[in-house]
């Protein structure tokens, strides 16, 4: 320390155990208070400043960037300032956890799989993004959904069918989102015979009335077998057929019902089984898909229609 009681600006970078061009980079940008200057111009520090650069340290040692230590040092508002960065910085490192947990379930997932099944697998887990998002499984959803449907129909709809990917997976899990990336992204859906039907023919309903009303009977169907009951016990066959009928502006009857069972008898389409059996196992275990659901109100009307053993 000088006879003044100050320190040079190598004796502040030893004292906090960074280099001399670390304290001269914070005292450029203005982060570090200079006591005084020497008769030559050279910069000295007070206790002041080692304390500034301790903290400076903790702050890019939570990886903020200079900007945001630039913001928390600011006295108005630094605490506010500091609980948005912390915040941040917290959400950031849970993504990076989630990667990372992915990526220890491919690597368990390629390193129990059978030789033979090796390469496919890679191949599989090379097309997913990483860490994996739902994008693609999404924009599968909207080419299925009628046109000029509105937007919070459209995300009523892709919260119930798009499966978010587990924050800890376990092996069979990326195995189906893997296989569900591959599904939704096959060229193969450009042709009308992959392409899944839309759910009555175009322009012979009312699209926001059919997926409000077949929302509220996929509820009630959930309940129902959650509960162990048959689809008529609750409601939710009469809920179910009811949201086709006003869609087409018909009543319900029970020729209404037969001609319905024709009409969902139309998608022949593969993809949509083969999307809902790799689903299942993607959602919340306790809650029935979706696809389950629809394809239970279906059996059940099919019975009705035809009597149980058809």
């Amino acid at each position: 320390m000088l006879s003044d009681g100050l320190w040079s600006i190598g004796e502040l970078a030893a004292r906090a155990g960074v280099t001399v061009k670390t304290v001269r980079f914070y005292s450029d940008r203005g982060l570090l208070p200079e006591a005084a200057r020497s008769s030559g111009g050279h910069r000295r520090y007070g206790a002041e400043a080692l304390d500034r650069l301790r903290f400076i340290r903790s702050l890019r040692a939570l990886d903020l960037p200079v900007p945001e230590v630039e913001r928390v040092l600011e006295r108005d508002g630094a605490d506010e300032v500091l609980e948005e960065a912390v915040a941040g910085q917290l959400r950031d490192v849970g993504s990076q956890l989630v990667a990372l947990r992915w990526k220890e379930a491919s690597l368990r997932l390629l390193q129990e799989c059978a030789a033979g099944e090796r390469a496919e697998r890679l191949r599989l887990l090379g097309a997913l993004p990483a860490p994996p998002d739902t994008d693609a499984l999404a924009r599968f959803w909207r080419r299925a959904l009628p046109a000029r449907l509105p937007g919070r129909v459209v995300s009523m709809v892709l919260d119930a069918v798009v499966p978010q990917p587990p924050e800890e997976p376990g092996t069979d899990q990326v195995l189906a989102f893997a296989r569900l990336h591959a599904l939704v992204t096959d060229p193969r859906l450009e042709r009308p015979e992959f392409r899944p039907s839309p759910p009555l023919p175009d322009g012979a309903y009312r699209p926001v009335v059919l997926y409000e009303g077949l929302a509220e009977a996929y509820t009630l169907a959930s309940a129902e077998m959650r509960a162990g009951r048959a689809p008529g016990d609750g409601g939710a066959l009469d809920s179910f057929v009811s949201a086709y009928a006003h869609a087409r502006g018909e009543p319900d009857t029970p020729a209404f019902r037969r001609r319905l069972l024709g009409l969902l008898a139309l998608d022949d389409s593969p993809v949509l089984p083969r999307y809902w059996k790799l689903a299942a196992g993607l959602f919340a275990p306790e809650e029935p898909v979706l696809g389950l659901l629809h394809h239970h109100l279906s059996t059940a009307l099919r019975a009705e229609v035809h009597g149980p053993a058809a």
